[in-house]
């Protein structure tokens, strides 16, 4: 345990100050912060200054020119009755970055989200050596870690990757607490789970998929007890921050402060959640926006489900020593990912916006490491293709945005594609989409029925190898 600790150490120290190398980069046009970035910061500035998260006379004096050029509006609703005006993004966040800025100012805030970043890979390292050793696991831990979506989201200032920390650090508690129950890591486990909505209300859902899989586990082991005052300390967290947003937003989460008339997903009616599953293709495959176009070795992760998945028909746990262990790692990061994309894809308002394609799936990015370690024991060859091809990627969108004319926001190179990057679609209704899209569908159908035919007629043959694969 002491030299996987020491080999996470070193892991958290490499990436960290290749993190620290993002601090300052260009989002868009002379600016380094996009989207609701300022207003975060405005948020913690005010923390900072003045105590409080009222930033109605900030930005009536225009405070935020220090660090912003642009012109800003805030996404509330200003009480100018009482000089009140309270950003949406939550109460959670800034506080945790007002520290920072008090001590350095916007800069400080991204070494810190850097330290953060770097922190939830190097966990999600020690994750990855639950299921493959090294070099599979630290392989796939540099490959994920360094690509482009982690490369520039590691200072961005953001929630998702002080989220993406907490959850690797729950997952990996409760991991820790299924194998041997103790109140640090049963009590940890739900500490770091309840301060997720501070961060964001939409990462909930996956880290309900981790408390659900420690308190089955822990009732399992006649630990019912145990779970039950973990699961209060998250209850108790819930508590209060509904009471604290019904006093700053009127409303359960802080998307009630929004104006009338702005619905925090985006959609309004059935419809136009249905006309979203599409984006299940889009958040992968699209030319602007896919994760796989900016992380092709992301498709390890593919690899690795799969896995998981033989595994589990040709019951492997029952006949391969450590093999639960192995499953059960992927199998949580599995679940945890796949909740996390089911809200991006129907409640997420935008998947494009102003910011680095992937803010949506981000902070449960570090989980796939896991995953792609598995795939990448498996097809060694082809997965360090995709490493290498990921690699290239990285360098080059760093090059351009920190000593060219990109950005990180908007202004992206073509990296890794080149002019091939065009056989990529964009998903705006057109016939090539629906086709790529169909196509992709139906190819991970048809895998997964050829392979499941296959074991039934092995299994018919009573081939004994079948069982042992």
């Amino acid at each position: 345990m002491l030299r996987v600790s020491r080999r996470a150490l070193v892991v958290w120290v490499a990436l960290f100050g290749v993190y620290a190398a993002t601090v300052g980069m260009r989002a868009f046009d002379h600016s380094a912060y996009a989207g609701d970035e300022p207003r975060f910061l405005m948020t913690s500035r005010s923390l900072a200054r003045d105590g409080d998260v009222n930033v109605f006379d900030d930005y009536r004096s225009n405070a935020y020119r220090s660090f912003y050029s642009h012109k800003l509006v805030s996404a509330g609703v200003p009480d100018r009755v009482h000089r009140t005006l309270y950003e949406p993004g939550g109460l959670g966040f800034p506080l945790l970055l007002a520290p920072a800025y008090m001590l350095g100012g916007p800069h400080a805030v991204e070494f810190f989200l850097a330290a953060l970043a770097a922190l939830a890979v190097a966990l999600a390292y020690m994750l990855a050596l639950r299921v493959v050793p090294d070099p599979w696991a630290l392989g796939a831990t540099l490959a994920v870690g360094l690509s482009p979506p982690l490369l520039a989201y590691s200072t961005t200032v953001y929630p998702e990757m002080a989220a993406a920390a907490l959850l690797a650090g729950a997952a990996h508690l409760g991991l820790g607490a299924a194998d041997r129950p103790t109140r640090p890591r049963v009590f940890g486990c739900f500490a770091l789970l309840a301060l997720l909505p501070w961060m964001s209300v939409r990462l909930v859902p996956a880290g309900i998929a981790v408390a659900l899989y420690v308190i089955a586990r822990l009732r399992s082991r006649r630990h019912g007890l145990m779970a039950l005052m973990g699961a209060e300390i998250a209850g108790f967290s819930a508590a209060l921050f509904v009471a604290l947003n019904e006093a700053f937003y009127g409303g359960i989460t802080p998307y009630s402060g929004l104006p009338a008339g702005v619905s925090a997903t985006g959609a309004s009616s059935v419809g136009d959640y249905a006309s979203r599953v599409s984006r299940f293709a889009s958040m992968f495959l699209d030319r602007d926006v896919g994760l796989l176009r900016w992380a092709p070795v992301l498709l390890l992760a593919l690899v690795g489900v799969w896995l998981l998945w033989r595994g589990h028909r040709e019951r492997l746990a029952h006949a391969v020593p450590g093999y639960r262990r192995m499953s059960t790692t992927a199998g949580l990061c599995a679940a945890a990912i796949g909740v996390q994309l089911v809200v991006a894809v129907f409640l997420a308002p935008a998947i494009a916006g102003a910011w680095f394609p992937g803010r949506q799936l981000i902070a449960v990015l570090p989980l796939s490491i896991p995953l792609v370690a598995w795939g990448f024991r498996h097809t060694p060859r082809f997965g360090s293709a995709l490493a290498a091809l990921t690699a290239v990627a990285s360098v080059w969108l760093y090059v351009d945005v920190r000593f060219g004319s990109g950005g990180l926001a908007a202004g992206r190179p073509d990296a890794p594609w080149g002019p091939l990057v065009k056989v990529f679609p964009r998903f705006d209704g057109s016939a090539y989409a629906t086709t790529v899209a169909v196509a992709a569908g139906v190819a991970i159908v048809l895998f997964f029925w050829r392979d499941a035919r296959q074991w039934r007629r092995l299994v018919a043959l009573g081939w004994p190898a079948a069982a042992k694969r």
